[in-house]
C-alpha cells in the first residue's frame, strides 16, 4: 500500500542499470486521472541537482502527469549536461506515454557529481513504462534506495479517498527535509493551490523536523500528486491531517533507518516564547556531536544539551531551563537536578525534553545517535 494505494495511480521499479549488481534503479508514478493537480517542496540548498531545477519549473503549472525517479546517481554538480540529460529523460518519459514533458517531474538520488549514464537511463524507461501496474508501488519504492536498508511507504484512508505515499533516505537527513525523495498521492479530487497549502504545512512539522546529521541535500525533493478519481472533495481540516499522517510515518522510517544509527531521539522543546525558538533550540541540541556520542554511549550528559540550547538566539534565562532525559529531571532551574544514574537510556527511542520556562510554544525535532558505523559508510561513500 503506496503511492497506487490510491486510484488513479500506477507504478513500477525496474533495474536500468544504473547500480551494480543488477538491483532496481529506475521508478516510475503514473497520475491516470482525471485530475493532474500537483505540488511540490524542494531542497532549500542552494546548490541544487538538475532534476531539482527542472522539476520546480515544472510544478509552476500545478500539473503533473508522471513522476521518472533514479537511485545511483544524483545528477547534481553536473553543468549544463547535467540539465540537458534531465530534459531528455522527462522527454523520453512523455514519449513513452504520449503526453508533455512540461508535465513530467524527475527525480535522482546518489553520488553528487557525475553524469548518469544518460544511455542506460532512457532505454530503461521504455522498461519501466511496459511494467506499470496497479500493484507496482512497492517495486517503484525499491527502485529508489540508495543507503536505504528497507523501502518506505505509507498509507491513511480518508473519509471516501486515500492518501499514500514513498520516501528514500538514509542519510543527509538535515532541515528542508533529507537526502530524500518522496511521492505521495491522492485520489480525492483537491485544486493544486490546496495541495500546495497542504504539503507545505505538513512538510514544516515532519520532514523538516528531521535532522539526524546536519547535512542538506541537493536533490531533496517531495510531491504531492491528486487524481480526483475518488471524486470526493475532501474536508480540508481532515485532507491536511491524513497528508500530514502520512508524511510523519514516513519521516519516522527515514529516521529508524537512518545511517548507522542506534538510537531514535526526541527532542522536545515546551515552554519556549515562539515556535521558532522551539525548532531553532531543538535543531542546535540535533546537531550537538557531543551529545550525539553521549546518547550512543548511553550517558545522559544533559551538560551536553544545556551548552547547545545557549548557542541559539531564543529567549531564555539560563537559570530557569529545565531538562528531562527519558522522563528524569537532570536539570532543574539550569542546574543539577535528579540524580542522571536514573536515567534509562538502554531503548532504542530516546526523549529529551528541555523546558525553556519563556512561553507556551513547543516543537519536537528528531534526530540519532553519532555512531562508527556512520562514520564508516560515509568515509568512502565515492570510492
Amino acid at each position: 500500500m503506496s503511492v497506487t494505494a490510491p486510484l488513479g495511480f500506477r507504478a513500477a521499479g525496474v533495474p536500468a542499470g544504473l547500480k551494480s549488481g543488477g538491483a532496481r534503479d529506475l521508478a516510475l508514478v503514473v497520475n491516470d486521472g482525471p485530475s493532474r493537480a500537483a505540488a511540490g517542496v524542494f531542497t532549500r540548498n542552494r546548490v541544487k541537482a538538475a532534476p531539482v531545477l527542472w522539476s520546480e519549473q515544472v510544478l509552476t503549472g500545478g500539473r503533473v502527469k508522471a513522476v521518472v525517479l533514479n537511485s545511483g546517481g544524483a545528477n547534481a554538480c553536473t553543468g549544463p549536461i547535467g540539465f540537458q540529460d534531465t530534459h531528455a529523460t522527462a522527454e523520453k518519459v512523455a514519449a513513452v506515454l504520449g503526453d508533455s514533458a512540461g508535465e513530467v517531474a524527475v527525480c535522482s538520488t546518489g553520488l553528487i557529481g557525475e553524469r548518469l549514464p544518460i544511455d542506460a537511463l532512457l532505454a530503461g524507461i521504455d522498461d519501466v513504462a511496459s511494467q506499470l501496474t496497479r500493484d507496482g508501488g512497492l517495486a517503484a519504492a525499491d527502485a529508489i534506495r540508495t543507503t536505504d536498508t528497507v523501502t518506505k511507504i505509507a498509507f491513511r484512508r480518508g473519509s471516501g479517498y486515500m492518501v499514500g505515499g514513498m520516501a528514500k533516505g538514509a542519510g543527509m537527513l538535515a532541515p528542508a527535509m533529507a537526502t530524500m525523495l518522496s511521492v505521495i498521492t491522492t485520489d480525492a479530487d483537491v485544486s493544486a493551490a490546496e495541495l500546495d497549502r497542504v504539503l507545505r504545512r505538513a512538510v514544516s512539522v515532519t520532514f523538516d523536523r528531521l535532522d539526524t546529521d546536519g547535512c542538506m541535500s541537493t536533490n531533496d525533493t517531495v510531491l504531492l500528486l491528486a487524481s480526483g478519481a475518488a471524486a470526493v472533495s475532501p474536508d480540508a481540516a481532515e485532507f491536511e491531517k491524513r497528508v500530514t499522517e502520512v508524511c510523519a510515518d514516513l519521516a519516522r522510517q527515514l529516521l529508524v533507518d537512518a545511517e548507522g544509527a542506534t538510537k531514535a531521539i526526541a527532542i522536545e522543546v515546551v515552554g519556549a516564547a515562539h515556535e521558532d525558538d522551539a525548532v531553532t533550540v531543538g535543531r542546535a541540541v540535533a546537531r550537538s556531536s557531543l551529545l550525539k556520542c553521549a546518547i550512543h554511549g548511553e550517558d545522559p550528559n544533559w551538560g551536553r544539551v544545556l551548552s547547545a540550547v545557549g548557542t541559539t538566539d531564543a529567549v531564555f534565562e539560563p537559570g530557569r531551563v529545565n531538562v528531562a532525559i527519558n522522563g528524569i529531571w537532570v536539570c532543574r532551574a539550569g542546574a543539577a537536578g535528579d540524580d542522571r544514574a536514573k536515567v534509562d537510556l538502554r531503548p532504542r527511542d530516546v526523549t529529551i525534553t528541555i523546558d525553556l520556562s519563556a512561553g507556551t510554544r513547543s516543537a519536537t525535532v528528531h534526530t540519532t545517535d553519532l555512531t562508527a558505523d556512520y562514520v564508516h559508510e560515509n568515509s568512502a561513500y565515492s570510492t
